[in-house]
């Protein structure tokens, strides 16, 4: 039997709270806090005990996330999430998963609405905003990178007949306007990502090149291991987009450690994850990649929004590299999951595998 929660605390949780025990394979509902009761529109004794995908439906592979909060002994957080109860609309959710005290077994589950009135609206509204915002961005990017390349040609006249002190203020002046050509750079990337040029990928080739051009350049004062499964099959993927990717992974890993460190790649099959794609069709994604460093870990405030569009935890950081990667692995119609502590931060893809038809396709 697993013993239900208890306390003052737990009654006066604001969100919806969950607490789910495992028993003979199946992830089952041990209690639910009040405002769980008014969210489900059940009473807390009638799901005790219950199958939790009797009770809720969440648009995520939960039951993987739930698994990993348990073997890896630390919280997960999956941003924006559709979960519905029987035949009601569905809700966007940040959902978060921490284990309860010293039990493995029993994890709290914290069910955040985007919109506490349940309507997606709101969400909706805050997307269009986004979108407006990196539009006007790349505009401005556009823009403004036409004055700074007339300043920098300035400077860069001007510092032939000088020395000195006078010599280095036009080297700062041209410095400074590359830095900041470099960002607007970013921004438009970001913008004009091109839809993927999907085909038959082998992931290992994208990494070990990702690897090579990490080793002699940003993450040259890092130690790179990888623990490769030779067995993968090839991956439905624009290569050029993977290894984007997976150097903003390596150079998000390497910036976090500027004194050394080590990071570890990890590749492994797993079929049971699926996920809806941008067809409307579930989509199986059994390929996965993780890119696993021992540095700080992810500031804890902004630790479940580290895939929007300029949030950073680094001084000076822009905030596009970890939401292009998302945005990549979206259009792949991937999943990227993030589990961070202090000495181990691990950022897990997961993809797609070439669709029979195009398996078909390619050996005729």
């Amino acid at each position: 039997m697993i013993p239900p929660a208890t306390g003052t605390i737990w009654a006066a949780l604001p969100v919806p709270a969950l607490l789910v025990g495992h028993k003979d394979g199946v992830e089952l509902i041990a209690d639910c806090n009040p405002a769980s009761e008014q969210f489900l529109g059940v009473s807390r004794r009638s799901v005790q005990s219950r199958p939790m995908d009797d009770v809720v439906w969440i648009d995520a592979p939960i039951g993987n996330a739930i698994a990993r909060c348990r073997t890896n002994r630390a919280p997960v957080f999956i941003n924006d999430v559709h979960v519905s109860v029987g035949d009601r609309a569905s809700t966007l959710c940040s959902v978060q998963l921490a284990l309860l005290g010293d039990r493995r077994d029993l994890v709290l589950m914290l069910l955040t609405p985007r919109d506490i009135a349940g309507k997606l609206g709101k969400a909706d509204g805050i997307r269009q905003s986004a979108r407006s915002a990196i539009g006007m961005s790349q505009m401005l990017a556009h823009e403004i990178k036409n004055p700074l390349a007339g300043i920098t040609g300035a400077a860069q006249l001007l510092s032939m007949g000088l020395t000195g002190d006078d010599r280095a203020l036009t080297d700062l002046i041209v410095a400074e306007t590359q830095r900041v050509v470099k960002l607007l750079d970013q921004v438009e990337q970001f913008g004009n990502q091109r839809p993927p040029e999907r085909r038959a990928v082998n992931i290992h080739d994208v990494l070990e090149r990702a690897r090579r051009s990490a080793e002699i350049g940003f993450a040259a004062h890092m130690q790179i291991r990888d623990a490769y499964d030779p067995s993968l099959p090839p991956v439905w993927a624009d290569p050029d987009q993977l290894q984007q990717v997976f150097l903003n992974l390596l150079k998000n890993a390497a910036q976090a450690q500027l004194m050394g460190g080590r990071i570890s790649i990890r590749t492994f099959f797993e079929q049971s994850l699926r996920l809806r794609g941008a067809s409307g069709q579930d989509v199986a994604l059994p390929i996965h990649v993780e890119i696993i460093d021992d540095g700080p870990g992810l500031p804890r405030e902004i630790a479940d929004e580290i895939f929007d569009p300029f949030v950073s935890g680094r001084e000076n950081g822009t905030g596009l590299g970890l939401a292009l990667v998302s945005k990549i692995v979206g259009a792949h119609d991937g999943w990227i999951t993030v589990d961070s502590k202090p000495g181990r931060t691990v950022f897990r893809i997961s993809l797609p595998r070439v669709p029979r038809e195009a398996e078909k396709e390619e050996k005729s």
